[in-house]
């Protein structure tokens, strides 16, 4: 009998591995990628897959040369390995949490300012408290997380968009504000403020688009009946970073997340110019598949929500701080986030 129940032992997670590599091809597309993200030879991931096909006698692939597309067989497979592989995360999760431990896989992506400013000291944290949980970030915009969720290739995202897709659940959990920012050795630092006439002869340098900056930009100045058209745009690039270098090393102005400004700000590299009429407010998100309650990430939810609090809500004070007058505060912030 106990012969007999090991080989049942061994087929259900020989069925389970054989799901885990059938989802990596059918998400990535790729056998060769596939193999490089479960750390399996290629030919190893072949003979999985076919004794897949061979199991439920039909085609789950569609092979063209070097590229493979799903067939309608392996549509449906996918829609069940999402299900069971989900399952078996969420089983893994709470049966280790009878003993109080906190195991299991968590997946997260977020937008790229939450990444490089916001979630580097609350993962530390996290990973600190929970050392048994294994944590997965991808780092791109708004809209690239957001069609993560949707293809179920993360289990929680945290974003900066201001548009909500109706199939996504949305929850704020901090507060930021875009200001107009300029290098101090820049010729435009020598004004305080400008009209809104003013700065669309100002040269700027934005975030690409798909990402939530541009996006909240682009409605800041819609409701005072301004298109980003009629701006005068320099650049368009692709992370907060490479706007203040670029910044650096020319007379032009970035419009960025103060979240990401705090460290020059406070040593007096960078100036924020204020827009008469124009105040740029957005909130940081949690976002999640409607309906999907993952046990790791409301837990890291409830984790964020708590390390945020400890630090006195310092999302309540960045609207404060829009002039060099605030550099005490500015210090503070930096402090708790």
């Amino acid at each position: 009998e106990d012969g007999i129940r090991d080989l049942r032992v061994t087929g259900v997670r020989r069925v389970l591995f054989r799901s885990e590599v059938f989802y990596s091809v059918a998400k990535n597309l790729s056998f060769t990628k596939a193999s490089q993200e479960l750390f399996v030879s290629q030919p190893a991931i072949t003979k999985h897959i076919r004794e897949l096909e061979s199991l439920y006698q039909t085609r789950l692939f569609n092979r063209l040369g070097n590229t493979i597309s799903l067939t309608e067989s392996g549509n449906v497979l996918l829609e069940h390995c999402e299900r069971i592989l989900a399952e078996y995360r969420k089983l893994e999760y709470d049966m280790h949490l009878l003993h109080n431990e906190y195991n299991g896989q968590l997946r997260l992506g977020a937008s790229t300012t939450i990444a490089q400013y916001v979630l580097p000291p609350i993962l530390a944290a996290f990973t600190e408290k929970y050392p048994k949980v294994s944590v997965s970030l991808i780092d791109t915009n708004s809209r690239n997380v957001e069609q993560a969720l949707q293809e179920h290739n993360i289990d929680l995202g945290t974003v900066e968009g201001v548009f909500r897709l109706p199939n996504l659940k949305y929850e704020p959990f901090l507060h930021d504000e875009l200001v107009p920012v300029v290098c101090t050795s820049s010729a435009l630092a020598k004004k305080d403020s400008l009209t809104l006439d003013e700065l669309k002869d100002i040269p700027l340098v934005l975030r690409e688009r798909g990402s939530g900056t541009l996006d909240a930009i682009e409605m800041a100045l819609s409701e005072q009946g301004i298109k980003l058209s009629s701006m005068n745009v320099r650049l368009y690039l692709g992370s907060t970073e490479s706007i203040k270098q670029f910044l650096r090393n020319s007379s032009t102005m970035g419009i960025i997340s103060l979240q990401a400004m705090l460290k020059e700000l406070r040593e007096g590299e960078f100036k924020i110019i204020d827009i008469n009429g124009l105040q740029i407010k957005r909130h940081f998100c949690f976002v999640r598949a409607q309906g999907q309650e993952e046990a790791p990430a409301a837990n890291f939810i409830r984790f964020v929500q708590s390390y945020l609090k400890s630090r006195k809500a310092a999302g309540d004070i960045i609207g404060k701080m829009r002039s060099e007058e605030h550099t005490s505060e500015l210090q503070s912030l930096e402090d708790l986030v």
